[in-house]
């Protein structure tokens, strides 16, 4: 296939962006996403041009690093797919691709498509965790869970963190993200220690971190790769609201 690419280039945070048109060609139907961006670098390299910035990592849509906003929609146009397994054979010959990185106030972007999520890590580093030491996978299996309790959890728990619904947020709230995170938690008897502090910690550091608001659009769901349920949402208000009602943080 024969493509045309419309790329963001920014050189650093603090300058102004812009898109680039950008053409490749030969393109196998079999690649990934990042595979032709791959084949667009090399070109760029054989011409002296600087190469397009893009986070990535595993490629096996596990580590949620390939945050890119393609065509106006998280990861592409397919649903629940990463960039990184995103195929070309999704597209067409002669098509034109806009590629942009993700677009929030507490994302900033690095160098081109690359961005900053660490907003995330210090969410997570709030309250995301628990001190009960569970040890290995026998004393972590010595309490009892319900299949159903288990089930819930690990399905919060699949979040990859790529910021996919920041993204497609017209607020640019992490709410999905971070109620998946406390859902998973406040679900299994090991999170129980930390249940009011953590919820408290983690809305408040996501406040802080400038995420906006969640309106209920669900367009945060709709575009997650790995299918988080907007449940989770309703948990984390639930969580937040019994928290703050037996809470000694006045704040």
């Amino acid at each position: 296939m024969n493509l045309t690419l419309n790329v963001w280039r920014q050189p650093n945070r603090d300058a102004q962006g812009q898109i680039v048109e950008y053409k490749v060609k030969d393109i196998s139907p079999d690649m990934s996403f990042l595979e032709m961006l791959d084949v667009l670098n090399e070109d760029l390299l054989h011409q002296g041009q600087d190469p397009v910035a893009f986070d990535h990592d595993c490629r096996e849509g596990i580590c949620g690093s390939c945050d890119l906003f393609i065509n106006g929609r998280s990861h592409g146009p397919e649903k629940g797919t990463t960039t990184c397994q995103l195929h070309m054979r999704k597209f067409s010959d002669g098509d034109t691709i806009t590629i942009e990185p993700w677009r929030a106030h507490a994302f900033p972007v690095n160098k081109d498509l690359s961005v900053d999520r660490s907003a995330f890590d210090r969410i997570i580093q709030a309250g995301g965790y628990v001190n009960v030491n569970t040890g290995g996978a026998p004393d972590g299996n010595e309490i009892p869970i319900p299949k159903d309790i288990a089930d819930r959890a690990f399905e919060a728990a699949t979040c990859i963190g790529c910021g996919a619904c920041v993204a497609a947020c017209k607020n640019a709230s992490a709410m999905l993200f971070v109620s998946a995170k406390v859902s998973q938690l406040a679900l299994l008897p090991q999170g129980q220690v930390e249940r009011k502090t953590r919820v408290e910690n983690m809305v408040a550091q996501m406040d802080i971190e400038g995420f906006g608001a969640c309106t209920n659009i669900g367009s945060c769901a709709a575009e997650c790769p790995v299918g988080i349920s907007l449940e989770n949402i309703a948990m984390l208000n639930r969580e937040f609201l019994a928290a703050k009602a037996t809470s000694n943080n006045l704040a």
